[in-house]
């Protein structure tokens, strides 16, 4: 290895400086983000990822999903070696999910420039529309119209709880760009990100390389019932959709810890209908999230929680309707660029395993067109989509070496 590339490394401090900046964009209690897609606060994250990019000269694209690029140059005018992550939060999230892997790509461009260093390919930092999926559904919004797993016009018409459409937001806050998406193709992407997870931290490896992710059902389930006084009205004439909801919830945690292996399975918004203490709900509204490794496990799930609806509804004289979200089978990162980030981190002294994703990220979107991978760094004690996420500054900034080291052998391929 060339000696200038051996000493090559970010600049920390500017980093978390950076980190520190976007964090209070949406700040809430605790040192936490609400920067929901599409909403104001996601303009004002945007604005400023935007003018970074172009105060490092790259040149900033975006499409009409709102997805933005930030390109620099290369030796050769080829498809780009592409980094990135996503900008929007959960309504109580932390300050690292996702924007750690944007800025992190930032700082990686600046070190290069700083030190007069072209690499073989153009770097592209991206970041995508709608990542978190809090606000819109399905999750990963703009990296899966961008790898062509949606219409842009089905996007578009995505709307929110309150009515608002995708496509009309993204005009509003001004990111309905111009730009076709899937306009980029890259030769590689790489994703940088905390584990979200307590694996890394528990055991005290410093870096993971992601082999694969878990594939997601997410449904909305809607339990009609009937409405009547809680004192008066006998246990065996009840219609009881607080009930099927609760025993639902209670199936999904049996059925996770029955199947084993990687199958998780939670409830994680049940709204109730009257919502009165001293009355029997007539609805029940829930979410179901299942994941697995394995297809075909993740679908017996879906197969065994379809079977239990079924009959707690003819038991309980309910009416039960199940509705898709989202689904995303299983992905398999691309070898060689796990193995490629395993050595790299070997190189720089630090500890690494090849580890699973259980959650969703733009790189199980971007794999569907190109070669792609990601580098997890740890999270303390796991906790994440909470104000109290935390990844040590060490940590952090050991995955922008790694990302950096792993972007220039990309690229040089």
């Amino acid at each position: 290895m060339d000696a200038t590339l051996g000493a090559l490394r970010i600049d920390g401090p500017r980093m978390m400086r950076r980190i520190a900046e976007l964090a209070a964009i949406g700040a809430i209690e605790g040192g936490g983000c609400a920067r929901l897609a599409l909403t104001d606060e996601d303009r004002r994250g945007r604005d400023l990822v935007r003018a970074w990019m172009l105060e490092l000269g790259l040149e900033v694209r975006v499409d009409a999903i709102g997805n933005v690029f930030g390109f620099t140059r290369g030796w050769r005018e080829t498809a780009p070696v592409m980094t990135g992550s996503h900008v929007d939060t959960v309504r109580t999230g932390g300050r690292y999910d996702g924007n750690y892997g944007v800025i992190a790509g930032l700082e990686v461009v600046q070190t290069l420039r700083d030190t007069g260093i072209v690499p073989a390919r153009p770097f592209c930092v991206a970041f995508f529309t709608n990542e978190e999926g809090s606000r819109f559904q399905p999750d990963m919004l703009g990296s899966l119209v961008h790898a062509g797993g949606l219409a842009l016009e089905e996007a578009h018409a995505v709307r929110d709880a309150r009515g608002a459409s995708v496509g009309d937001e993204l005009r509003r806050i001004g990111y309905l760009g111009d730009e076709r998406p899937g306009f980029v193709v890259p030769s590689a992407f790489v994703e940088l990100h905390i584990e979200q997870g307590p694996i890394l931290d528990a055991e005290g490896i410093a870096i993971g390389a992601v082999e694969d992710l878990q594939g997601i059902s997410w449904q909305e389930i809607v339990v009609t019932g009937q409405s009547n006084h809680a004192g008066t009205t006998p246990m065996r004439l009840r219609r009881d959709a607080g009930h099927v909801a609760a025993a639902t919830a209670s199936f999904l945690h049996d059925l996770a810890w029955e199947m084993g292996g990687a199958q998780v399975c939670t409830v994680g918004r049940i709204e109730l209908h009257p919502n009165y203490i001293n009355v029997i709900p007539a609805r029940a509204t829930f979410t179901a999230d299942l994941r697995n490794t394995d297809e075909a496990l993740l679908r017996q799930a879906e197969a065994r929680l379809a079977g239990f609806l079924e009959a707690i509804a003819a038991r309980t004289g309910t009416t039960v309707e199940a509705r898709r979200l989202a689904r995303f089978e299983p992905v398999a990162f691309d070898r060689g660029i796990a193995d490629l980030v395993e050595e790299t981190a070997r190189g720089f002294g630090l500890g690494v395993r090849r580890m699973t994703s259980g959650a969703g990220h733009d790189a199980q979107m971007m794999a569907r067109i190109c070669p792609s991978g990601m580098i997890f760094v740890p999270s303390v004690k796991g906790i994440s989509h909470n104000p109290a996420e935390h990844t040590e500054e060490p940590d952090l900034v050991a995955g922008a070496n790694v990302l950096l080291r792993t972007m220039l052998a990309l690229a040089a391929r």
